[in-house]
């Protein structure tokens, strides 16, 4: 796919994110981070916010399978992912499905990136 196409198709889809909500004006300034010094400055974050999503979301569900649940410790959790705290599984189960509508489109955008950097190199080459 030529790198035009490729920039349309990332573009298209990061702004329909913003429309659905899934992004804010904080990612638009880590795009300014950006620059030919660091091409995938975005990505790498993208893949840290991830990895600890899912490593909360995972222990939130531990936390929340409990005969006793340590409410403290969810607390902190939802705060760290969220925000705030609904203290509920419905909660959580909402978070996930979000998590992981924005996941699936972040592994959408990071396959973008990826592909207009590949271009970007055999094209100096």
């Amino acid at each position: 796919m030529p790198l035009m196409a490729l920039r349309e198709r990332l573009n298209v889809l990061v702004n329909s994110m913003f429309l659905e909500g899934l992004l804010d004006q904080q990612f638009r300034q880590l795009q300014m981070l950006q620059d030919a010094s660091s091409p995938g400055f975005v990505a790498e974050v993208i893949t840290l916010f991830c990895e600890d999503s899912e490593r909360m979301l995972t222990e939130l569900t531990k936390l929340l399978d409990q005969a006793v649940v340590d409410y403290q410790k969810v607390d902190a959790y939802v705060h760290q992912l969220k925000g705030s705290s609904s203290r509920c599984l419905s909660a959580l189960n909402m978070v996930k499905h979000q998590y992981y509508s924005l996941r699936s489109k972040f592994d959408t955008m990071l396959q973008l990136e990826q592909r207009i950097q590949a271009y970007d190199s055999e094209q100096q080459n």
